[in-house]
């Protein structure tokens, strides 16, 4: 772990006229994570940011997350105790640092450094990580943001239960041009086939069953106005090649046109399986345990975001 301090409070004499910070919060101190390792980042990333960070009048920490010590780096930029915390990083790390934050720490601005980049892509509208940082300082201000948890993990866009979440990285490497990459996907998710359905209830509501479960937070979705719930979208396919056809288009299409599908908000989910449940949240893998439950929090952290948040994927 390196870092770099540039404090811009005393410019050089022959300094530029510092471009105009947002007015909408207050930026003094900033820290930034950055992962040269991580998605479209790069090993320049770290200059590239304090080159864009010294036109702007703040203190600005640069910390390049190496080796085993992103924990301790993630400690150390907390206890700074800086206005916003920006994370130029790959999906779980932008999921780990916002979760640690909650409502009463400090703005949080993730970055798209990551591979589907949906949190980024939700607030800054972009895939362009030096754009996002740049509408975050001249355009940002604290947003709640809300999502949800399921075993500890926090999710801040989407959540895929089932057996099309077997199936969601390889449609997003495919978007991207990935092709081998999706290949590799692909092969992993027809190994790891996942046959059972799934019972699920919506608060406390009546059991259903369903091939798959998708959990959309109201930043996002396009169907919630206002933040009273996660949307909860059952996909439930009649044969194997409507099943195919849902995975490959959920979250990337008009999905809730699809007639196997139903969708209403939902603050506790509650779902089971006859054995561990597959699952994406906001783009990473993991296995759920066959009874799993899943929270809305109204209020899990703060962004430092335009308002609006210019959401690029909106679902």
């Amino acid at each position: 772990m390196t870092s770099d301090l540039t404090d811009a409070s005393t410019p050089p004499p022959d300094a530029v006229e510092r471009r105009a910070l947002t007015p909408h919060a207050p930026l003094r101190h900033a820290v930034v994570l950055v992962n040269p390792l991580s998605g479209s980042v790069g090993p320049r990333a770290a200059a590239e940011v304090e080159a864009i960070m010294a036109d702007y009048d703040l203190k600005a920490q640069v910390v390049t997350l190496e080796g085993g010590g992103f924990d301790e780096a993630i400690a150390e930029a907390f206890a700074a105790k800086p206005d916003v915390i920006f994370v130029l990083a790959g999906d779980g790390t932008a999921r780990s640092v916002a979760s640690k934050a909650r409502p009463d720490g400090p703005m949080i601005a993730p970055l798209p450094g990551g591979t589907m980049n949906m949190l980024p892509k939700a607030l800054y509208g972009t895939a362009d990580w030096k754009l996002a940082l740049k509408r975050a300082l001249e355009e940002g201000e604290a947003q709640p943001v809300s999502g949800g948890e399921v075993q500890g993990e926090y999710f801040y866009c989407a959540a895929i239960l089932g057996s099309p979440a077997l199936w969601a990285p390889a449609r997003e490497a495919m978007r991207t041009g990935k092709i081998k990459l999706a290949w590799q996907y692909g092969r992993r998710a027809l190994k790891r086939a996942f046959s059972g359905r799934l019972r699920f209830t919506l608060d406390g509501g009546e059991k259903r069953r369903t091939e798959a479960l998708v959990l959309i937070s109201p930043m996002i979705s396009k169907a919630m106005e206002d933040p009273i719930g996660l949307e909860a979208a059952a996909m439930d396919p009649s044969d194997t090649t409507q099943a195919f056809r849902l995975a490959a288009t959920a979250l990337f299409s008009d999905w809730r046109q699809d007639p196997a599908v139903s969708t209403r908000p939902a603050k506790l989910i509650e779902v089971r399986a006859r054995s561990k449940i597959p699952a994406v949240i906001d783009g990473e893998p993991l296995l759920l345990k066959p009874d799993a439950v899943i929270r809305f929090v109204p209020k899990a952290f703060k962004a430092l975001a335009p308002k609006p948040p210019s959401a690029e994927d909106s679902i």
